[in-house]
């Protein structure tokens, strides 16, 4: 396996941010399991194995992993999701309160882009810090999710991730309970649905197509994020486990149910790097 590969990422900071869950409410509905599916205890093989993995980011060797049962949400935490939370909350994201966030490039309205300068991530320069960039403004001013509520919730970070399952009586899924879940049941399989990318040339998933970072064509319907339940969903009844979103995900804790939640936009993944967006795929950010 390849020790190494370049991130398509900006790398995570890892200083404390010295942030705390500035929410001890919680959701009417706090505990619910509505729009959840239990995944049933038993071992199942995490990891995959061969010349698309990378040993660097932990994707191998294949091992068998024992877990209970838990809940997990079947679609990615939405934008109208996000936004109800904040609403009964008053909770302010990282980015927020920051006030700025990471953007790739072409999700920068063109008129911002042609008029101001923007500090790149080193190696991985298709990422822009936008002053102004949160959830709300997800491509920084000039831009709203008015029109994508159904999307998922993007330019999140870890923290309020967990905020909004501690508002939602929920957690973050483990990475094994998260690897099983996208699985669907298909062990060893590349993808959710199975080995090929794009089975019978019909798209399963929203990823780039065209010459990376310059222009995504959008062959799969989407330049950028997709609704969440964008896709057939796999054989647990889950949508979009994969997709350029990037997911959060806890690899320490157990329990009984657990939510979903986006991390910032992920437009890397494309057909040239099918290794970085299998099931069993890592990166440092997660």
């Amino acid at each position: 396996m390849p020790e190494g590969k370049p991130c398509c990422i900006p790398s995570r900071d890892h200083s404390d941010p010295n942030t705390k869950k500035s929410c001890l409410l919680r959701s009417p509905d706090a505990g619910s399991e509505k729009g959840m599916t239990m995944v049933k205890k038993g071992m199942f093989s995490m990891g995959a194995e061969g010349p698309e993995c990378w040993s660097g980011d932990g994707e191998g060797p294949v091992h068998q992993v024992s877990l209970e049962d838990y809940f997990i949400d079947q679609t990615s935490v939405t934008n109208e999701s996000f936004s109800t939370f904040v609403d009964a909350t008053g909770y302010q994201s990282e980015a927020e309160r920051f006030g700025w966030s990471f953007v790739f490039h072409n999700q920068i309205p063109r008129a911002h882009f042609k008029r101001l300068s923007f500090d790149r991530a080193f190696g991985v320069e298709w990422w822009a810090k936008v002053e102004g960039a949160s959830w709300k403004k997800p491509g920084g001013p000039g831009t709203n999710i008015r029109k994508i509520m159904n999307h998922p919730v993007v330019h999140i970070s870890w923290h309020d991730a967990e905020a909004f399952c501690h508002w939602a009586g929920k957690r973050l899924p483990t990475e094994a309970e998260w690897e099983c879940a996208a699985r669907g049941g298909k062990e060893g399989s590349t993808y959710p649905w199975g080995d090929e990318l794009s089975p019978g040339g019909k798209h399963r998933c929203n990823i780039w197509q065209g010459q990376f970072p310059k222009k995504d064509l959008g062959a799969d319907g989407y330049c950028g994020t997709a609704p969440a339940r964008s896709f057939p969903a796999n054989d647990f009844g889950l949508y979009n486990m994969m997709a350029k979103a990037q997911r959060a995900r806890n690899g320490q804790r157990r329990g009984a149910a657990a939510a979903l939640a986006c991390l910032d936009p992920s437009f890397h993944d494309h057909s040239s790097l099918v290794s970085l967006h299998h099931v069993a795929s890592r990166e440092s950010s997660d």
